[in-house]
């Protein structure tokens, strides 16, 4: 295979903007230099940004693709693929699709994929079918009361990188205010009024019966397996508290300043949504991410339900909140590469996975022109 050679950019490396050219060998980042390459068959990227692919740690949106409307499903592998596809175009060259262990009775679609979507991921990596590298983030609800024997059924797949706990019990974390749970649920399923109040009961009652005990459960099968664990939607100090404890090393989606700052503060990676960011606001009226930005307390973007707010996002950070636009690169890159184990990709280094991509700026929004993985074109 012939070098790649990608001329006339500016590199976002890891601390700092260049502009100059960068060499790709056998899927990798062979050289790196400041000013044209003077190379006949370099590719002249007319003074766009090149960018570290982008590692995606919490999406779910395969979901959207599963079931784009109120009782249609969709066959999992075409699904698949144009989520696939959705993610490649947005810059997005890892992914760990977010697979979530729930009731059914709560969460109808993501209670019903779990398994599906778990083998139609490793059987389409496995024939090449997909343009991004998947694997595979368990998000277990823990008052669940089936959890632990679902996620000792999934945690063996060797796509799995990062096991999350969460507690979407209503009036706490979350949905602190009841009000916001019911307007989530009703406006996402159309459960009525009665639907609603069986709902908060039992999930209020079986929080009681099996909190505690499946968080401990779950935390001692990762520890097993040497995974990273993530703690979900913390808002108090004693939330924090217990995810040091139980020895997670990454905060998902705290929803107070108090306790993203204190993860923070103990070397937990902080994630946020970038939806948050673009909005400028949490969708369920929690603690925004520009807030924890300007707190420097803010370590990753996840895109979560809009893939293309990732690269917007990480552009934002820099544009509105000040931060190094190499610093808000890594949030979305080689940062989130790290909290998992990922040490070969995240960033424009020799010797690094050729995973880049080539943006352009309009206006306020990057533009996505051309995506490689591996030193191959994948968009």
């Amino acid at each position: 295979m012939s070098d790649l050679v990608l001329d006339n950019a500016r590199l976002v490396l890891r601390d700092r903007v260049v502009a100059g050219h960068l060499v790709c060998r056998d899927g990798q980042i062979a050289e790196i230099g400041e000013g044209c390459a003077g190379v006949a068959s370099a590719l002249d990227l007319d003074g766009d940004f090149l960018l570290p692919g982008l590692v995606e740690l919490h999406t779910d949106n395969l979901e959207r693709h599963v079931a784009p409307r109120p009782n249609v499903r969709w066959p999992m592998m075409p699904a698949l693929l144009a989520h696939d596809a959705q993610l490649a175009a947005a810059g997005i060259t890892t992914v760990l699709d977010a697979l979530a262990i729930v009731d059914r009775g709560e969460s109808p679609v993501r209670g019903s994929i779990l398994h599906e979507a778990a083998l139609t991921i490793a059987a389409a990596q496995e024939e090449g079918l997909l343009r991004a590298g998947h694997l595979l983030h368990l998000r277990c609800e823990v008052s669940y009361a089936e959890v632990v024997d679902a996620c000792e059924q999934l945690i063996g797949n060797p796509l799995v990188r990062l096991v999350s706990l969460m507690d979407h019990t209503p009036g706490q974390r979350q949905f602190t205010k009841v009000e916001h749970y019911y307007a989530y649920y009703q406006g996402k399923f159309g459960y009525s009024a009665a639907d609603m109040e069986a709902l908060v009961e039992r999930r209020i009652a079986d929080q009681r019966l099996y909190a505690d005990v499946n968080r401990r459960r779950v935390v001692a099968l990762c520890r097993s397996r040497h995974l990273a664990l993530a703690s979900h939607d913390d808002a108090t100090v004693e939330h924090v508290m217990e995810a040091l404890d139980l020895g997670m090393t990454v905060a998902e989606f705290p929803t107070t300043l108090e306790a993203a700052c204190l993860a923070h503060e103990r070397g937990m990676a902080v994630i946020m949504g970038a939806p948050n960011v673009v909005r400028g606001s949490s969708h369920s009226g929690n603690v925004s991410a520009r807030a924890l930005a300007a707190e420097r307390t803010l370590d990753i973007l996840s895109s979560d339900y809009v893939p293309s707010s990732l690269l917007h996002g990480a552009f934002l950070l820099h544009a509105d909140q000040g931060i190094d636009l190499a610093a808000a690169v890594a949030a979305v890159s080689a940062t989130p590469a790290q909290a998992i184990g990922l040490d070969d990709r995240g960033e424009i280094a020799i010797g690094q996975r050729a995973d880049l991509v080539r943006a352009r700026l309009v206006g306020e929004f990057p533009v996505v022109r051309e995506v490689w993985r591996a030193g191959s074109r994948i968009v």
